[in-house]
């Protein structure tokens, strides 16, 4: 497939500062008066314990449970997933940012989320939307999905670590503005 949009990905050890990194390309490019669409996950933490994980609607600011200590869904290491989450919520903030947003945002394609046949659909309306989009892909994921993601045309990939997590924000935003004409 020919993608005429850059496609980004982040990846990097966990608590690094992916989400952290994306969250600041997202405020620098809506500043430059683009608007940006998707998901990103957030964990949640009760003191020095992760209890859970959110995801955010970059268009609404909405938010929804992906993952808890307790309640319904797959159990995946400590936590269980949200599928509705996934489902309904995520998926349909990643195809509205593709059909409204100048900018995509996946944050993240992980374990959890791969669980869910509709965010993965959902991830194939990324890769076929032409625009430019900002993927954060778990590290050590091994999934056919991911692989057609890291070898789409267009793609530039980051490992973000805590020497060049900084950089990366100017890096990626002027690829992307770059690409926008801004």
């Amino acid at each position: 497939m020919e993608r005429n949009g850059t496609l980004v990905i982040l990846t990097g050890p966990p608590g690094v500062g992916k989400t952290t990194v994306v969250t600041r390309i997202v405020y620098e490019l809506r500043k430059s008066g683009l608007s940006v669409g998707g998901v990103y996950s957030k964990e949640r933490r009760s003191g020095r314990v992760r209890t859970g994980f959110d995801m955010t609607d970059l268009l609404t600011g909405e938010r929804k449970v992906l993952a808890d200590l307790k309640g319904e869904g797959p159990r995946l290491g400590r936590y269980r997933v949200n599928l509705s989450t996934l489902a309904n919520f995520a998926s349909t903030a990643i195809n509205e940012a593709c059909a409204r947003a100048d900018v995509v945002v996946v944050d993240e394609v992980g374990p959890m989320e791969l669980l869910s046949p509709e965010f993965r659909r959902s991830l194939k309306s990324v890769l076929d939307s032409r625009k430019p989009c900002i993927i954060v892909v778990h590290r050590s994921i091994n999934d056919p999905l991911v692989d057609e993601i890291r070898e789409t045309p267009a793609v530039v990939s980051f490992e973000v670590s805590l020497q060049n997590r900084d950089a990366l924000v100017k890096e990626i935003e002027g690829i992307i503005r770059g690409m926008m004409g801004r």
